[in-house]
């Protein structure tokens, strides 16, 4: 039998340990940095996947390309009717929302 490890912690605990817990100011700070880096990592992808360049894409939509390195990189809030005009115009991908 393999002998378990026991300084090993779930990513949720390490999320705990160091944003404090799920509903705390600090970790739903974290997690909102978080998703706006995740949201700037697929409109990165799709970008590079539709072989645009960051200004190809801006002048698409009627932005500038430092707005859309902002949104690539995670240091921009964006609202979704942005998020909408990124994808749907920019990129001709299909925009849905999910709550679960």
């Amino acid at each position: 039998m393999a002998k378990q490890k026991k300084d090993i912690t779930t990513l949720d605990e390490h999320f705990t340990k160091e944003y404090g817990k799920k509903g705390s100011k600090k970790r739903i700070e974290f997690e909102i940095k978080a998703k706006a880096f995740l949201i700037g990592e697929v409109i990165k992808e799709e970008r590079r996947s539709a072989k645009l360049t960051q200004e190809q894409l801006a002048q698409r939509i009627g932005s500038k390309k430092s707005f859309i390195s902002r949104i690539e990189n995670g240091k921009t809030d964006i609202q979704l009717s942005t998020l909408y005009r990124l994808l749907e115009i920019g990129l001709g991908k299909k925009v849905e929302v999910s709550v679960y």
